[in-house]
């Protein structure tokens, strides 16, 4: 299974079925899982704690196994939150990116970090 030929509903069904098995359902209202998603994100961003941006990242090595870990254990949170709460999430990243695109136009925003309604300024 790789990104190139696996579909987002297809790891839906697989986390889902995973988790039907274990009766896990029961603890995953969208609320709950939202935290959980923090929770995970949260423990992703702890392996780059401290890490100088001219060094490595992250910088104890012995991390960047667990970096994988905790990158599967957000998209895990993701894909059931996205499945509790009936979000099509290619849909929405297409929907979100459209309107990105209306919002910062690559002649205003190309190389520039100020949010959307400052790149116009200056």
């Amino acid at each position: 299974m790789t990104d190139r030929d696996t579909a987002l509903e297809d790891l839906k069904a697989r986390v889902r079925a995973f988790n039907e098995a274990r009766d896990w359902g029961q603890y995953h209202s969208p609320r709950n899982l939202a935290m959980a998603l923090s929770v995970e994100a949260a423990e992703l961003l702890e392996l780059y704690l401290w890490c100088a941006d001219d060094g490595p990242q992250p910088a104890v090595a012995s991390r960047h196994p667990r970096v994988e870990e905790e990158m599967a254990d957000v998209l895990i949170c993701l894909l059931n939150l996205a499945d509790r709460a009936g979000v099509d999430l290619a849909a929405a990243v297409e929907r979100k990116l459209a309107r990105n695109a209306e919002k910062y136009p690559v002649e205003r925003a190309k190389g520039r970090m100020e949010k959307w309604d400052e790149v116009g300024r200056s």
